[in-house]
């Protein structure tokens, strides 16, 4: 008798994963593939986080830590709001998760109840989708576009139709890059806390901006959870580590949550994590060769057909409409894949209803690969 498969392994796949898959197959036969699929930094972790992990390999056990991180990296943590918000903030809210993905898993799981009503954005990171549904609450996506900069309104909530019990945010957001000015974060926060729903701000990719700084919904309420991350900024991906700053009286009970699902996130990573605060001059020298993969490509793609572009304010993202080119944003990859070598996401990954007439370029990697890349685009759509 074949035994039961629960269904919250039913989740959609994480389509830029498949096609990360079907590029690297295309290496492995010899084919030459340009990464513009994957949203993760091309240069290593900083040079001062490589020497102390070192350090702290050769002299420490590394064991085992408190689930809410070592104090030492929750009190930089701390600092750091101070240095880069100009925010105070006590150390004991802050959490230290094994990557972003973490700090979403326990912020769902102490802030929600089952069959509860989260609100995000479509586009939208579609792991935000998937968790939500694999632990039994209710994902209810928004339908953003230009006309919002792609981002939520307080209008657009009161029209939803829905009593939303919390609400995702994301700014900079993935895929578009696009972000909220301050007093459009500020009035989300204070509707939010008026209507009694749960905020929280995914600011993963704050430090990476090109026109001004992000705002940290933290300065506009004491309710709302922050999740942050070293994978981008930092450029720490593979180190899987994150942080949270949470409301007070919530401290504990994510605490309890850690301890019996995580125990703690990787000691050698925190070490580095402490670390990492101390190498802003590299980590924004990775920033502004982002800044110049983005200026040349926001000229260069339109001049291959991709002429809507939604606002790269942010991150390393370029969001392009492609409905007067394809219906369907996934053979149209497969396609460009399989005739260029250059690898792209298409938007159902982030728009379940009108993604097929998007796609996603990050532009992380080389200089020369974006340059390569728009080539090899124009010469294809030509």
């Amino acid at each position: 008798m074949a035994l039961k498969i629960s269904k919250r392994g039913s989740v959609a796949p994480f389509i830029v994963m498949d096609v990360m898959r079907a590029a690297n197959e295309r290496e492995a036969q010899g084919g030459d593939v340009i990464h513009l699929e994957v949203g993760q930094p091309s240069t290593s972790a900083p040079r001062g986080v490589l020497e102390a992990t070192q350090k702290a390999l050769m002299s420490d056990k590394v064991g085992y830590t408190e689930a809410l991180g070592i104090p030492a990296l929750r009190e930089r943590i701390a600092q750091y709001y101070k240095e880069y918000y100009d925010v105070s903030l006590d150390a004991r809210r802050v959490v230290v998760t094994t990557g972003s993905s973490t700090g979403f898993l326990l912020a769902f799981l102490s802030a929600f109840e089952q069959g509860d009503k989260v609100g995000l954005t479509a586009p939208g990171y579609p792991a935000y989708r998937n968790i939500l549904k694999a632990l039994g609450f209710e994902a209810i996506e928004i339908p953003v576009g230009p006309d919002t900069h792609f981002q939520p309104t307080p209008q657009m909530l009161d029209e939803l139709g829905v009593e939303l019990d919390g609400l995702i945010v994301a700014s900079p957001g993935n895929p578009t890059g696009s972000m909220l000015s301050r007093e459009d974060l500020q009035g989300l926060c204070r509707y939010c806390d008026a209507k009694g729903i749960r905020f929280i701000s995914d600011e993963i990719y704050h430090g990476i901006t090109y026109d001004h700084r992000a705002d940290t919904a933290i300065e506009f309420s004491e309710d709302v959870i922050l999740i942050n991350s070293f994978s981008k900024y930092f450029s720490m991906t593979g180190w899987r580590l994150g942080w949270m700053v949470v409301p007070d009286n919530m401290v504990r009970a994510i605490e309890c949550l850690a301890q019996n699902l995580f125990i703690s996130a990787p000691t050698l990573s925190q070490f580095g994590g402490v670390a990492a605060f101390d190498c802003r001059e590299e980590l924004d020298a990775n920033v502004a060769h982002y800044a110049r993969n983005r200026e040349m490509l926001l000229n260069e793609l339109p001049l291959a057909g991709f002429d809507k572009l939604a606002p790269s304010d942010g991150a390393f993202y370029i969001y392009a409409d492609v409905a007067h080119l394809t219906n369907d944003a996934q053979e149209f990859c497969k396609t460009i894949l399989a005739k260029t070598g250059v690898a792209t996401t298409p938007g159902v990954d982030f728009d379940c209803a009108r993604g097929n007439h998007f796609m996603r370029f990050s532009y992380a990697g080389s200089f020369e690969h974006m340059v390569e890349a728009a080539k090899r685009l124009k010469v294809f759509l030509k």
